[in-house]
Protein backbone atom coordinates (compact mmCIF):
# COMPACT_ATOMS: atom_id res chain seq x y z
CA UNK A 1 0.00 0.00 0.00
CA UNK A 2 1.36 3.45 -0.83
CA UNK A 3 1.98 6.18 1.64
CA UNK A 4 0.18 9.59 2.06
CA UNK A 5 2.67 12.32 3.26
CA UNK A 6 1.47 15.03 4.30
CA UNK A 7 3.19 18.50 3.11
CA UNK A 8 4.36 20.77 5.88
CA UNK A 9 4.38 24.44 5.44
CA UNK A 10 7.60 26.42 5.39
CA UNK A 11 7.82 28.25 8.89
CA UNK A 12 7.24 31.77 7.77
CA UNK A 13 8.94 33.84 10.26
CA UNK A 14 8.98 38.00 10.35
CA UNK A 15 10.79 38.22 13.95
CA UNK A 16 13.25 36.72 15.75
CA UNK A 17 14.16 37.16 18.86
CA UNK A 18 17.78 37.32 20.68
CA UNK A 19 20.37 38.25 23.19
CA UNK A 20 21.53 41.00 20.90
CA UNK A 21 17.60 42.15 20.50
CA UNK A 22 14.95 42.24 18.52
CA UNK A 23 15.05 41.78 14.69
CA UNK A 24 11.67 42.11 12.99
CA UNK A 25 10.18 42.65 9.34
CA UNK A 26 7.42 45.56 9.82
CA UNK A 27 5.81 47.60 7.31
CA UNK A 28 8.34 50.95 6.42
CA UNK A 29 7.90 53.86 4.22
CA UNK A 30 10.63 53.40 1.87
CA UNK A 31 10.94 57.19 1.08
CA UNK A 32 11.46 57.73 4.89
CA UNK A 33 14.02 55.36 4.69
CA UNK A 34 15.60 56.49 1.39
CA UNK A 35 15.75 60.12 2.75
CA UNK A 36 17.60 58.98 5.89
CA UNK A 37 20.11 57.29 3.52
CA UNK A 38 20.82 60.88 1.94
CA UNK A 39 21.10 61.80 5.41
CA UNK A 40 23.97 59.49 5.65
CA UNK A 41 24.82 56.55 3.96
CA UNK A 42 23.85 53.01 5.68
CA UNK A 43 21.33 54.76 8.32
CA UNK A 44 18.49 53.45 6.06
CA UNK A 45 19.64 50.22 6.17
CA UNK A 46 20.48 50.20 9.71
CA UNK A 47 16.85 50.78 10.30
CA UNK A 48 15.97 47.90 8.21
CA UNK A 49 17.80 45.79 10.42
CA UNK A 50 20.81 45.11 8.24
CA UNK A 51 23.52 45.43 10.06
CA UNK A 52 26.33 44.35 8.60
CA UNK A 53 25.32 46.17 5.46
CA UNK A 54 24.43 49.71 7.34
CA UNK A 55 27.76 49.25 9.01
CA UNK A 56 29.99 49.01 5.82
CA UNK A 57 28.32 51.75 4.36
CA UNK A 58 28.84 53.87 7.59
CA UNK A 59 32.14 53.23 7.69
CA UNK A 60 32.89 53.42 3.95
CA UNK A 61 31.23 57.27 4.30
CA UNK A 62 33.51 58.31 7.05
CA UNK A 63 36.53 56.89 5.10
CA UNK A 64 36.24 58.53 1.86
CA UNK A 65 34.41 61.83 3.47
CA UNK A 66 38.00 61.98 5.26
CA UNK A 67 40.10 61.24 2.63
CA UNK A 68 38.15 63.79 0.64
CA UNK A 69 37.67 66.73 3.12
CA UNK A 70 33.90 66.70 2.15
CA UNK A 71 32.37 68.26 5.13
CA UNK A 72 35.14 71.15 4.87
CA UNK A 73 34.15 72.09 1.72
CA UNK A 74 30.61 72.29 2.59
CA UNK A 75 31.19 74.44 5.59
CA UNK A 76 33.47 77.00 3.33
CA UNK A 77 30.83 77.02 0.77
CA UNK A 78 27.59 77.30 3.06
CA UNK A 79 29.78 80.75 4.17
CA UNK A 80 30.31 81.55 0.33
CA UNK A 81 34.02 80.81 0.38
CA UNK A 82 33.53 79.08 -2.80
CA UNK A 83 37.12 78.92 -3.93
CA UNK A 84 38.64 77.93 -0.23
CA UNK A 85 36.42 75.01 -0.73
CA UNK A 86 37.78 74.03 -3.97
CA UNK A 87 40.92 74.27 -2.47
CA UNK A 88 40.67 72.04 0.57
CA UNK A 89 38.26 69.33 -1.27
CA UNK A 90 40.53 66.63 -2.62
CA UNK A 91 39.18 65.10 -6.11
CA UNK A 92 40.73 62.16 -6.42
CA UNK A 93 38.63 60.21 -4.11
CA UNK A 94 35.80 61.82 -5.38
CA UNK A 95 34.35 59.59 -8.08
CA UNK A 96 34.63 56.56 -5.26
CA UNK A 97 32.19 58.54 -3.21
CA UNK A 98 29.23 59.42 -5.51
CA UNK A 99 28.59 55.62 -6.75
CA UNK A 100 28.33 54.35 -3.11
CA UNK A 101 26.18 57.15 -1.76
CA UNK A 102 23.72 56.73 -4.98
CA UNK A 103 23.53 52.81 -4.32
CA UNK A 104 22.60 53.52 -0.66
CA UNK A 105 20.31 55.30 -1.40
CA UNK A 106 18.92 52.86 -4.19
CA UNK A 107 19.32 49.77 -2.07
CA UNK A 108 17.75 50.61 1.05
CA UNK A 109 14.77 51.97 -1.01
CA UNK A 110 14.55 48.62 -3.35
CA UNK A 111 15.29 46.39 0.25
CA UNK A 112 12.33 48.10 1.65
CA UNK A 113 9.62 47.93 -0.89
CA UNK A 114 10.74 44.24 -0.58
CA UNK A 115 10.58 43.80 2.77
CA UNK A 116 7.10 45.22 2.80
CA UNK A 117 5.99 42.73 0.19
CA UNK A 118 7.63 39.71 2.60
CA UNK A 119 5.99 40.97 5.17
CA UNK A 120 2.08 41.64 3.36
CA UNK A 121 3.07 37.48 2.24
CA UNK A 122 3.33 35.97 5.28
CA UNK A 123 1.27 38.15 8.26
CA UNK A 124 -1.56 36.36 8.47
CA UNK A 125 0.57 32.85 8.61
CA UNK A 126 3.44 33.57 9.99
CA UNK A 127 5.33 31.85 13.00
CA UNK A 128 5.21 33.01 16.76
CA UNK A 129 8.60 33.48 18.13
CA UNK A 130 10.44 33.01 21.36
CA UNK A 131 9.45 35.38 23.40
CA UNK A 132 12.39 34.89 26.11
CA UNK A 133 15.79 34.30 25.57
CA UNK A 134 18.39 33.45 29.09
CA UNK A 135 22.02 32.76 27.89
CA UNK A 136 24.83 33.08 30.52
CA UNK A 137 25.45 36.59 29.30
CA UNK A 138 22.47 38.44 28.73
CA UNK A 139 18.49 38.00 28.96
CA UNK A 140 16.12 39.57 26.06
CA UNK A 141 12.31 39.32 27.10
CA UNK A 142 9.63 40.55 24.23
CA UNK A 143 7.85 43.64 26.35
CA UNK A 144 5.87 46.61 26.15
CA UNK A 145 8.51 49.84 26.19
CA UNK A 146 7.70 53.48 26.35
CA UNK A 147 8.61 54.84 23.11
CA UNK A 148 8.93 58.51 24.90
CA UNK A 149 11.15 57.28 27.51
CA UNK A 150 13.53 55.64 24.33
CA UNK A 151 13.29 59.28 22.65
CA UNK A 152 14.33 61.18 26.21
CA UNK A 153 16.84 58.86 26.64
CA UNK A 154 18.44 59.11 23.01
CA UNK A 155 18.25 62.88 23.86
CA UNK A 156 20.79 62.65 26.55
CA UNK A 157 23.37 60.64 25.39
CA UNK A 158 23.23 58.67 21.56
CA UNK A 159 22.88 54.82 22.75
CA UNK A 160 21.16 55.28 25.68
CA UNK A 161 17.78 54.74 23.65
CA UNK A 162 18.72 51.34 21.84
CA UNK A 163 20.43 50.28 25.12
CA UNK A 164 16.54 50.56 26.59
CA UNK A 165 14.75 48.74 24.04
CA UNK A 166 17.66 46.29 24.12
CA UNK A 167 19.66 47.05 20.77
CA UNK A 168 22.99 45.75 21.74
CA UNK A 169 24.59 45.94 18.46
CA UNK A 170 23.10 49.47 17.74
CA UNK A 171 23.84 50.68 20.71
CA UNK A 172 27.64 49.88 20.96
CA UNK A 173 28.26 50.99 17.83
CA UNK A 174 25.87 54.14 18.83
CA UNK A 175 28.30 54.52 21.64
CA UNK A 176 31.69 54.05 19.82
CA UNK A 177 30.88 56.37 17.22
CA UNK A 178 30.05 59.14 19.78
CA UNK A 179 32.91 58.67 21.37
CA UNK A 180 34.61 59.18 17.77
CA UNK A 181 32.50 62.18 16.72
CA UNK A 182 33.29 63.80 20.61
CA UNK A 183 36.38 63.73 21.00
CA UNK A 184 37.65 64.70 16.72
CA UNK A 185 35.06 67.80 16.76
CA UNK A 186 36.27 68.68 20.07
CA UNK A 187 32.95 69.73 20.83
CA UNK A 188 32.33 69.40 24.73
CA UNK A 189 35.61 71.85 24.46
CA UNK A 190 33.86 73.79 22.36
CA UNK A 191 30.83 74.17 24.06
CA UNK A 192 32.35 74.73 27.25
CA UNK A 193 33.99 78.00 25.84
CA UNK A 194 30.72 79.02 24.52
CA UNK A 195 28.98 78.83 28.11
CA UNK A 196 31.81 81.05 29.40
CA UNK A 197 30.67 83.51 26.27
CA UNK A 198 34.35 83.06 24.92
CA UNK A 199 33.00 82.68 21.11
CA UNK A 200 35.60 82.94 19.36
CA UNK A 201 37.32 80.67 21.47
CA UNK A 202 34.92 78.34 21.25
CA UNK A 203 34.76 78.48 17.00
CA UNK A 204 38.60 78.11 17.04
CA UNK A 205 38.89 74.70 18.77
CA UNK A 206 35.95 73.33 16.80
CA UNK A 207 37.02 70.65 13.92
CA UNK A 208 34.38 71.50 11.65
CA UNK A 209 35.13 68.65 9.42
CA UNK A 210 34.09 66.39 12.64
CA UNK A 211 31.54 68.33 13.48
CA UNK A 212 29.30 67.70 10.43
CA UNK A 213 29.03 64.25 11.35
CA UNK A 214 27.26 64.94 14.29
CA UNK A 215 23.71 66.66 13.84
CA UNK A 216 22.34 63.36 11.27
CA UNK A 217 24.17 60.78 13.48
CA UNK A 218 22.35 62.55 16.71
CA UNK A 219 18.72 62.76 15.04
CA UNK A 220 19.11 59.74 14.02
CA UNK A 221 19.74 58.04 17.04
CA UNK A 222 16.70 59.37 18.55
CA UNK A 223 14.45 58.61 15.46
CA UNK A 224 16.00 54.24 15.11
CA UNK A 225 15.27 54.25 19.16
CA UNK A 226 11.86 55.71 19.05
CA UNK A 227 10.85 53.72 15.70
CA UNK A 228 11.92 50.73 17.20
CA UNK A 229 10.14 51.13 20.46
CA UNK A 230 6.87 51.21 18.63
CA UNK A 231 7.81 48.55 16.80
CA UNK A 232 8.40 46.29 19.06
CA UNK A 233 5.12 47.17 21.13
CA UNK A 234 3.04 46.66 18.17
CA UNK A 235 5.16 43.32 17.72
CA UNK A 236 4.46 42.59 21.75
CA UNK A 237 0.47 43.10 21.16
CA UNK A 238 0.59 40.87 17.83
CA UNK A 239 2.16 37.68 19.89
CA UNK A 240 -0.21 38.39 22.82
CA UNK A 241 -2.94 38.38 20.09
CA UNK A 242 -1.89 35.02 18.72
CA UNK A 243 -1.23 33.61 22.20
CA UNK A 244 -4.54 34.10 23.68
CA UNK A 245 -6.06 32.88 20.18
CA UNK A 246 -4.50 29.67 20.91
CA UNK A 247 -4.63 28.68 24.17
CA UNK A 248 -7.95 30.77 25.12
CA UNK A 249 -10.54 30.60 22.06
CA UNK A 250 -12.38 27.74 21.34
CA UNK A 251 -11.96 26.31 18.16
CA UNK A 252 -16.05 26.53 17.14
CA UNK A 253 -15.59 30.46 18.18
CA UNK A 254 -16.83 31.98 15.20
CA UNK A 255 -17.97 36.11 14.57
CA UNK A 256 -21.12 36.41 12.47
CA UNK A 257 -21.53 38.98 10.27
CA UNK A 258 -24.17 41.64 10.74
CA UNK A 259 -26.46 43.36 8.11
CA UNK A 260 -25.94 46.40 7.61
CA UNK A 261 -28.81 49.17 8.09
CA UNK A 262 -28.12 52.30 5.73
Amino acid sequence: MGHTYKMKKPVKKLAHLSIFGTTQIHLRNPFVIAMWSVVFPGFGHLLLNKYLRGFALVLWELFINQMIKLNSAMVYSFIGEVEKAKEVLDVRYMHMYIPVYLFAIWDSYRSTVDMNQIYLLNEKDSASIERTVIKPFEVNYLDKRKPMAAFLWSMTIPGLGQLYIHRIFSALFTFVMTVVFIHFSHFIEGFHYLLLGEIEKSSSVLDMQWLLYLPSFYFFTIFDSYMNAVENNNLYDAEQKRHLRKYYQSNSFLIKKGIKVE
